[in-house]
């Protein structure tokens, strides 16, 4: 309940913004985990976006999942770029780092008034991306090396342009590696099959979606991992 109370959960979350909208959320398994996310205004052309996902597992992984919040977000609040907030987040854990732990993070600052989206992603999933009429397609976008691992590590930058209508989805393992009794892995094919039926809905209803395919994938079969997805749809500067 702390962890979860330390995640922005109310939605809408921007109720005064009509130029985008979004939805997150995080069900952790039994066992306490470290995922999280977060998003927050920059400034009022600046919307900042993270999801990620701490080594191990139990009180370790929970105190380093805090920290590597705490890190991420006053990164962010400095104006950086998303190669930057990584590099800078990355030599603060690697400098107090005893455990030898690690977090995967996808990081990105919508630019709202254009729709530009710049990212870097440190060793974690390919976000899933909704351009057009089009359905959801992994982005298989450039990856660097997970924060943490070692100091001074130089992260890739890229951007997406963002139209109206566009959408991001991005997620942790716990989704496509969620199983059933027999051992099965969901995957990410099942993942885009679950975002695709019908991916004009809104942010709330495609998380809703993907968590009800899961569902009825895994059975009775116990949550091995946390379950933690967060979408993003563009609808244009007002």
């Amino acid at each position: 309940r702390i962890q979860r109370g330390a995640l922005p959960d109310s939605f809408p979350a921007f109720p005064g913004r009509q130029e985008f909208d979004l939805y997150a959320s995080m069900e952790p398994a039994k066992e306490i985990g470290g995922d999280f996310y977060d998003f927050f205004l920059i400034d009022d052309d600046h919307l900042f976006l993270v999801i990620a996902d701490v080594s191990g597992k139990g009180v370790p992984a929970a105190l380093f999942m805090m920290s590597s919040k705490i890190i991420l977000s006053d990164n962010a609040m400095m104006g950086k770029s998303p190669s930057e907030i990584l590099h800078d987040s990355n030599n603060a854990i690697c400098a107090n780092n005893k455990l030898e732990m690690f977090v995967t993070v996808w990081a990105g600052i919508l630019e709202i008034s254009t729709g530009k989206l710049s990212a870097a992603n440190a060793g974690h999933e390919y976000p899933a991306l909704k351009k057009g009429d089009g359905g959801f397609e992994l982005f298989k976008d450039r990856h660097s090396f997970v924060l943490g691992g070692q100091e001074g590590m130089k992260y890739k930058e890229y951007e997406i342009q963002l139209s109206p209508g566009d959408k991001l989805f991005v997620y942790t393992d716990g989704v496509p590696e969620a199983h059933d009794p027999d051992g099965n892995m969901f995957k990410v094919e099942r993942m885009i099959d679950a975002l695709n039926e019908d991916p004009g809905a809104s942010p709330e209803q495609i998380l809703e979606a993907v968590r009800g395919e899961i569902s009825k994938f895994v059975r009775e079969a116990e949550q091995f991992d946390d379950l933690t997805m967060l979408c993003l749809e563009y609808k244009g500067a007002k």
